[in-house]
């Protein structure tokens, strides 16, 4: 009797733990809604490399988790931040404080990143970077409440540009976007440039949105570097590739991207695009995982996924598991599941998220194709390489996050 009654309070203990922990995780979710805020540039230069895009997949990705968490169901919202800053800061303060949002996602714009992620931090939610440059996002501005999910300038440059010097191509001019994400992709670059023994003859700055090149082009033309690097991305570096090809740059210089997206290459048709080589972290066509998904989205949008809008699915899908494994949508709670869970899906194998807030996973070196290797629409790039996360990222030590130790 005695160890029947024993037994008896032990699994009694047991099941009211049980009970009492289940209850905790209900009550642990904020306004009994899990609500997933994506901002970004909806209308454009910039749209077709996130936008609506990034919505779709957004959807896909809380339909495929079961719309749930935890019991409780999962909301998308959308914000145009129109690529400013402010009206970026404004639309996730109210988010934030009004509108119940536990994380925004996307961004695609630096100076509107930078913003979002110091923002979410003072009011304890979640910024997770899409196609955002600018290494201080996980350097110097780091928060404990913040991840990048696709690249940074580090990642973009420094395999490209020792590849690009290796080949005998060791002068550069440089065309960069005058903002955050155009000037860390000018800085890494230099230093990869300079590092593999090359030098940087100039560079000059344009605007974001710029329809004329000309000017800054013949500059380019007028230094005799046998590289000119578009340090720029969406619109702007299509516009500057179809205006280079037109001056006839590439006669006797290369032309460099350091971002290109799919739907540049669609946009300008390989024509145009054919024979850049350029650093990415996600190709619809590299296996039948990536296929998989890739048909089921180009079902919905009409067209094959980007990076960015590949890595918006990944990271919600990573987010929604790590709130039901901490019990919580608390951001702390959260974000210290997501750092101790491997990332493994389509998008990326054996990813891991740092302390700094960044995702270590391979990258691939490739190469756009001629129109005569193409076998038919979206069939634009050829893998030459895979860059191996450790050698892919800015080593942890340097970044300057002052979240981790040295």
């Amino acid at each position: 009797m005695r160890f029947r009654l024993v037994l008896e309070i032990v699994l009694g203990s047991a099941l009211a733990a049980v009970s009492l922990g289940m209850t905790g995780a209900r009550a642990q979710i904020s306004d009994n809604v899990v609500k997933i805020g994506v901002l970004n540039d909806q209308s454009g230069l910039y749209a077709d490399l996130g936008g609506p895009g990034s919505v779709v997949a957004a959807r896909m990705a809380v339909e495929d988790a079961g719309g749930t968490v935890l019991g409780k169901p999962v909301e998308i919202v959308v914000a145009d931040h129109q690529n400013k800053s402010d009206v970026g800061a404004a639309v996730a303060r109210e988010w934030f404080e009004v509108g119940k949002v536990d994380m925004a996602i996307g961004f695609d714009h630096s100076a509107v990143a930078l913003a979002v992620e110091q923002l979410a931090a003072d009011k304890n939610r979640i910024a997770i970077a899409g196609a955002v440059g600018s290494t201080a996002f996980t350097g110097k501005s780091c928060t404990p409440t913040e991840a990048s999910w696709i690249y940074d300038s580090y990642a973009l440059t420094t395999s490209l540009a020792k590849a690009i010097v290796a080949e005998g191509r060791d002068t550069w001019f440089f065309i960069t976007v005058d903002y955050a994400f155009g000037h860390s992709l000018e800085a890494d670059a230099t230093a990869a440039v300079k590092a593999a023994g090359g030098k940087v003859l100039g560079s000059v700055r344009h605007p974001l949105n710029t329809a004329d090149f000309s000017s800054y082009l013949l500059q380019a033309q007028a230094s005799g570097a046998k590289v000119v690097a578009f340090a720029n991305g969406g619109g702007d570096m299509v516009n500057a590739t179809k205006q280079a090809n037109e001056f006839g740059l590439t006669k006797n210089q290369t032309i460099v991207s350091l971002l290109v997206f799919i739907s540049d290459v669609h946009s300008m048709e390989l024509q145009a695009a054919q024979g850049l080589k350029f650093v990415t972290a996600f190709y619809w066509d590299r296996d039948e995982e990536t296929r998989a998904w890739s048909k089921r989205f180009f079902e919905r949008q009409g067209r094959m996924p980007t990076m960015p809008q590949a890595a918006v699915y990944s990271a919600i899908r990573h987010y929604l598991a790590a709130i039901a494994a901490a019990g919580t949508d608390e951001a702390k709670a959260v974000m210290a599941k997501m750092r101790e869970r491997p990332v493994n899906d389509f998008y990326v194998r054996n990813g891991h998220l740092r302390e700094d807030g960044r995702l270590v996973h391979d990258m691939y070196f490739a190469q756009v194709k001629t129109p005569s290797e193409s076998k038919g629409p979206w069939d634009y790039y050829k893998i030459l390489a895979t860059i191996p996360g450790d050698q892919a990222f800015r080593p942890l030590a340097e970044g300057g996050c002052p979240l981790v130790a040295h």
